[in-house]
């Protein structure tokens, strides 16, 4: 210890009496050191002197009574890793046999912690210091970190593991409050709790990652609660964008009938659900990213309703009123609950500082016209769209024009004069065509549709072809709209044949449609013994889907009805 403080060399019969034999001596190693750095040891003390360093040898000389080779090569190799000489800090790292010195540090470590718990310095004092047992500890995770960055990541994972293993095995109750402050023990131990599974991701071990994240979770390593919230949401990161499927956590410490996660999804909603009550309790900062996540855990899971419950309960201070009511509506619109989706946006877009909230609009919009009974009102949000956005974002508009042409298609069946109607229909028209222009297939198909109930059959061919085009021929509502067409032209036969293309391209699921189509193709051309068969054939696939799924039995019903026309017809 006086050759550190003074500065003067490290060696010859020295090097036996303060670094046992039994493990090699220090000198050999500061030898080493000094031919690759091309000075010695005392130089770079006298250079740069570390006075933090010696203080903690000091204290743990003062309590030991001795400082051994372990210790010596732990604050050799740290100060090393300080100056950035990476590789010579983990070959002095490498010189500690941590097997050795691991029975000492767990019975330092117990016997500590029955020292806390009696209040009492009459106890045996352990072989090894609190001192020494910190110091070693952050040598085996400055190790790991001086793996990280030369990319031996399995290596470093298994050095850092070992760590947790020594603690865990040591206190199995967990970390006491306040335990090691003096030596930074709680703080190299929460730095290898955060590393492990990070060190397991880049060594592409992802079972042992999440592992790793369990353990990080489940054991009491008295982490504060921020850290404890960061490791959570790394997790949940994990779990949701990862790729793979972890297997169910063994929770055997669980009360009978608690929830267990049985799949990646569910343990991640679970963590962001927790994260949520921390949020609501003030434990931790509110941070977006988590209802991001659980907003895509839930939506993936199909259960928007639970989301909804979850932005329900947020206080009313974490986010912003509009996106509140914006979130909600969106929830229960995937949800299916679209007249409770439309209530939540007229709230919001009646209050002066949200009513030209454009989201907002538009997604009113699209509800509206997808029920005709609010065709006018779609009509007005989609226009109120229109004038906030003024030019500014072209695919918004394309949005925007796309529903204010169905609203207003809607919209003119509900006019009260011709004038009235016809004035309708001309601005949808305008409207979907110059939505069109994003060569949207669902807006090309209600263009071709508008064309048709306009008459104009020419151009609404036209756009039925575009739209199978689009599609690739793989959408039944496309060739039933071009088939349709053509019979409004008087081409049975095309549009027969147009059916029959279809019939060959779709699933016997998806024939219903068109069989019934193709059925009264027939009977308009007088084929009524073909319309007999088609008929037949459209009973088998109704017959087998009413059971099934029981949809089918008001069409099943229906047909019937018809084949006993035509045979009577006959």
């Amino acid at each position: 210890m006086k050759c550190l403080r003074s500065g003067e060399s490290l060696g010859g019969a020295d090097d036996e009496v303060l670094f046992p034999s039994s493990s090699g001596s220090l000198a050999s190693a500061i030898k080493d050191f000094s031919a690759s750095e091309n000075s010695c040891l005392a130089e770079q003390f006298d250079k740069k002197p570390d006075t933090g360093n010696i203080e903690e040898a000091e204290s743990s000389l003062r309590e030991s009574g001795i400082l051994n080779y372990e210790e010596a090569r732990a604050l050799l190799g740290r100060y090393e890793y300080q100056k950035g000489n990476i590789v010579a800090a983990l070959h002095v790292f490498e010189g500690i046999d941590i097997g050795v010195v691991t029975p000492k540090i767990k019975i330092a470590l117990s016997r500590s912690r029955e020292r806390r718990k009696r209040h009492s310095q009459n106890h045996a004092e352990p072989q090894m210091s609190i001192h020494s047992v910190g110091l070693l500890l952050e040598a085996v995770f400055l190790k790991a970190k001086s793996l990280q960055v030369l990319e031996r990541f399995k290596e470093a994972a298994q050095s850092c593991k070992v760590i947790l293993d020594i603690v865990e095995s040591s206190l199995p109750e967990g970390m006491p409050d306040n335990f090691g402050a003096e030596c930074k023990l709680q703080e190299t131990l929460n730095k290898a709790v955060e590393l492990l599974p990070e060190l397991w991701k880049l060594a592409d071990c992802p079972r042992e990652s999440i592992l790793s994240y369990r353990r990080a979770l489940l054991h009491h390593w008295n982490l504060d609660a921020e850290t404890i919230a960061k490791i959570q949401k790394e997790f949940v990161v994990f779990l949701l964008y990862s790729g793979g499927e972890a297997t169910p956590p063994n929770l055997r410490s669980q009360m009978d009938g608690s929830f267990v996660p049985r799949n990646n999804i569910e343990e991640a909603i679970l963590l962001l659900m927790i994260l949520l009550r921390k949020v609501s309790l003030n434990r931790i900062e509110w941070d977006p990213s988590i209802l991001d996540h659980l907003s895509f855990a839930l939506s993936v899971s199909g259960d928007l309703t639970a989301l909804a419950n979850q932005l329900e309960e947020l206080l009313p201070a974490t986010i912003h009123r509009s996106e509140r009511y914006y979130a909600l509506a969106l929830c229960y619109y995937g949800a299916g609950k679209d007249l409770v989706a439309l209530d939540l946006l007229r709230k919001l877009l009646r209050s002066r500082e949200d009513q030209h909230h454009v989201p907002g609009l538009l997604m009113a919009s699209k509800i509206c016209c997808e029920n005709s009974t609010l065709a006018e009102e779609g009509v007005s949000f989609a226009k109120r769209v229109l004038q906030n956005l003024d030019g500014r974002c072209n695919q918004l508009e394309n949005h925007a024009n796309f529903f204010l042409g169905v609203s207003l298609s809607a919209h003119s069946k509900l006019a009260a004069s011709d004038s009235e109607r016809l004035k309708r229909q001309s601005e949808a028209l305008h409207a979907l065509e110059t939505a069109g222009r994003m060569r949207n297939p669902l807006v090309l198909y209600h263009l071709s549709l508008e064309y048709a109930e306009q008459r104009k059959l020419d151009a609404a061919f036209y756009y039925a072809k575009c739209f199978l085009k689009l599609e690739g021929g793989s959408n039944v509502k496309g060739w039933l709209l071009l088939a349709r067409i053509l019979s409004a032209q008087k081409q049975f036969l095309d549009a027969e044949s147009i059916v029959n293309t279809a019939l060959d391209q779709t699933g016997k699921w998806d024939q219903g449609d068109l069989l019934r189509t193709k059925a009264k193709l027939q009977i308009a051309q007088g084929q009524l013994r073909n319309a007999i068969e088609t008929y037949t054939q459209l009973l088998a696939v109704l017959q087998i889907q009413s059971k099934g799924f029981g949809s089918g039995k008001k069409l099943y019903k229906v047909s019937v009805l018809s084949v006993c026309c035509c045979n009577n017809l006959c």
